[in-house]
Parts: structure tokens; sequence; C-alpha cells
């Protein structure tokens, strides 16, 4: 099971759904003092949450002028989607190849704790539980610049792969597909490990146009943000 949530995370997740949900919307300033009264915490966990927020490039900061969230654009984000899904891919390929035996039962681990988490409906706890599983992928590869670039892309993707666990359905879908992973890993198919992690994170089809849906609002650029820019 992962550890429960610092105050940092879950003040990250709860601006990461008001941003991804349309509640704050591009260009919107955040202030941090605002903030801490709001979630009731020091500054220490509002800086770690913005910190967070900006690697994952969902909020910007302009030096003097504060701290908005990011103005972002649908292409780009299907760009990195993309990039993600051919790192998963070489992930799951290599970890089928690679894994050992106490890697494979760390694996096996992970997928029951996606399996309770889907139990409960909770896609924020599912979504936990799937980091811990796709990264015992990542160690199992035994390449640790790949599985370093695929974390850190992981990051910055990290709000909008939650957003996708959010559409209906796709929680069961994404377990049925976790359990494909587990066994091509286990029988050593590297092709079909292969395959299948870059189809569980390529946005495609029907998922695609559900993404677009829910993301659109978010090519709406803030005033605000603009005249920050505009005056740097």
């Amino acid at each position: 099971m992962s550890k429960k949530p610092s105050n940092a995370q879950r003040l990250r997740d709860s601006l990461e759904d008001d941003i991804i949900n349309g509640r704050r919307t591009p260009g919107e300033r955040l202030d941090p003092e605002e903030l801490c009264r709001t979630f009731q915490v020091s500054r220490t966990p509002v800086r770690e949450a913005i910190q967070q927020l900006v690697a994952s490039g969902l909020v910007t900061v302009y030096p003097k002028k504060g701290t908005f969230v990011a103005r972002l654009g649908l292409e780009r984000l299907i760009e990195m989607f993309e990039v993600m899904a051919e790192l998963e891919g070489m992930c799951g390929r290599l970890a089928a190849r690679r894994i050992s035996a106490d890697e494979l039962k760390a694996l096996r681990d992970a997928f029951e704790g996606c399996r309770r988490a889907g139990e409960t409906g909770d896609s924020d706890d599912y979504y936990y539980e799937n980091e811990a599983f796709h990264s015992v992928i990542y160690q199992a590869s035994h390449n640790a610049f790949l599985a370093e670039e695929a974390q850190t892309l992981k990051q910055r993707l990290k709000p909008y792969r939650r957003l996708q666990l959010q559409v209906r359905s796709r929680m069961q879908s994404s377990l049925d597909e976790h359990r494909e992973v587990l066994q091509a890993i286990e029988a050593g198919d590297a092709e079909s490990a292969e395959r299948i992690l870059r189809d569980h994170v390529l946005i495609q089809g029907e998922r695609f146009s559900d993404f677009v849906s829910s993301v659109r609002k978010l090519e709406e650029g803030g005033g605000e943000l603009r005249r920050a820019t505009a005056s740097n």
C-alpha cells in the first residue's frame, strides 16, 4: 500500500484537481498566503506543492510577478503522451527480459494494490497504486537512464493521467490492462509487454475523444497571466 500523502502532496493534488477541472483557470494567480489560510498549512508545504506543480507544467512562476496557472496546449500534451507511451513500452520490453524474482513479487503486490484500490472506486487511491505498479516496471528494466526519463515525464503528465482515470469505466479497463502487462512479464513475453504498455498509455480512439473533451477548457488563456508576461 502507498504511504499516507503528506500535506504538500494533498495540497498539490487538490490544486491539480482544481486546475484540470476548471475551478482554477489558466492565467489565474496563486497567492501563497491565501493557500496557507485555505488549506490551514504552513508556507513550507505550499512552497513544496508549488514547486511540484511547476515541475509538472501546470504552474508558472514569473519573477517579481507571482505564480500563475499555466496556459497549456492540447497538441503539446498529446506529443508528451506519445513519448510517454514509447518509454513505457521500452520499460516493459526490458522488464520482461530482465526482471528479478524479488521485482516480480513486487509487481504482483503492486497489481494487488491496484485491484484493491479499484474496488473502492476512488480514482485518486487507484492512481497512487498505479504509480507504484509502473515504478516497479521502470526499476525492473535495469536501465537507470530509461527509468529516470520515464519517471520524469510521468511526473509532468501526472495530473492528466489522473484526469483520465476520472472517465467512466477507465479504472476497470486500466486494471484489466495491468493484468495483461503482469501476465506478459511473468511469461517473459517482451513483445507483448511492450505493445500492451504502449497501448495502455497512448491516447487513441474513444479515449482520445474523452481526453480532448476533458482538457479543452485548459486551452483558454487567462487575462491576468497575459498582463503579467506582457509587462516583463
